[in-house]
């Protein structure tokens, strides 16, 4: 993955592009709802945490870690919530998708499914991998199952996982989706962005 292309993915419901520093004012808009941030590594539900949350992930972009992405509802075109690439291995043609939060309001909407569509479809396509992995902390039952709805596998639990906020250690189920499960994906789970994309 080239970290420093501007990538710009787009279908009938969603459009993801780069998270920019300006965006910032338009986030707050939307992150400030503590019930978002409560099973994730790190909270920006205020003014210092979201500057600290935008800054990391430019950073981390920087650094080829991360590549982040602002999120926009194409029904309102507002700036709904953000997501990310991760663990990018080239070698094993192999990336995480995560860090994904949207505001409240837009949460089943679609959006976040548009989101994953736009996602999958870049890294078994254009980046021409062959395994999707995304993780959430094991507490957060809307996670997994929103996962699970989309048609990731569970494939298991990595106990005491990494620290995670209130100085706990999480446990981690990973999810992924394989190049043969998006063939059949993207024609039930997908198909009305395959269509309207």
């Amino acid at each position: 993955m080239d970290f420093s292309a501007h990538v710009v993915l787009e279908n009938s419901r969603a459009r993801l592009r780069p998270l920019e520093t300006g965006d910032f004012e338009a986030l707050k808009a939307v992150a400030f709802d503590a019930d978002l941030w409560k099973y994730t590594l790190t909270r920006a539900d205020d003014a210092v945490s979201l500057a600290a949350y935008v800054r990391q992930a430019l950073e981390a972009r920087a650094q080829g870690l991360r590549y982040p992405f602002a999120i926009i509802d194409r029904e309102t075109g507002e700036l709904a919530g953000s997501t990310s690439y991760y663990n990018d291995s080239a070698a094993d043609q192999r990336v995480s998708i995560g860090y994904t939060w949207v505001g409240t309001r837009f949460q089943r909407s679609g959006l976040n499914r548009a989101c994953k569509h736009l996602l999958l479809c870049h890294a078994f396509g254009q980046l021409g991998y062959e395994r999707v992995e995304l993780e959430t902390d094991s507490r957060n039952y809307k996670s997994r199952t929103a996962m699970a709805r989309m048609g990731a596998t569970e494939e298991g639990t990595l106990r005491s996982h990494r620290p995670t906020q209130g100085g706990i250690r999480r446990d981690t189920v990973i999810f992924s989706v394989i190049k043969p499960d998006w063939s059949e994906l993207r024609q039930t789970t997908f198909q009305e962005f395959e269509t309207r994309g």
